[in-house]
């Protein structure tokens, strides 16, 4: 299972809900998108800065994406925006087979 970081923004009607219910638990909303779609939710966190929350999760793209599409259908969230996470070394290793041999257009 890969580790996807999905980070998003409320909208005014997530904001109004939250003003109507302040003790509202955003992480077990959160835990129960990714259990209906058999991901499992690591942590979820409110953020100051340019998005509203981040949700770490296991599982697949496929998952992570229909997560993102459902709540995103609701009206409450935007934004949302998925990140997986890489082995940076492995890339640089591709990378590596790939640099002696590749030429730019025009070479």
């Amino acid at each position: 299972m890969a580790k996807f970081y999905a980070m998003g923004n409320y909208t005014a009607k997530a904001f109004q809900g939250f003003i109507k219910d302040p003790n509202s638990d955003r992480s077990q909303a959160a835990k129960a998108a990714g259990d209906a779609v058999g991901a499992k939710m690591v942590s979820y966190d409110a953020l100051r800065g340019a998005y509203d929350f981040i949700v770490v999760f296991e599982g697949t793209f496929e998952q992570a994406a229909g997560i993102k599409v459902a709540t995103e259908a609701t009206g409450a969230l935007t934004n949302i925006t998925i990140c997986e996470s890489i082995n940076i070394n492995d890339v640089a290793g591709n990378a590596a087979k790939i640099a002696g041999s590749y030429k730019a257009p025009g070479q």
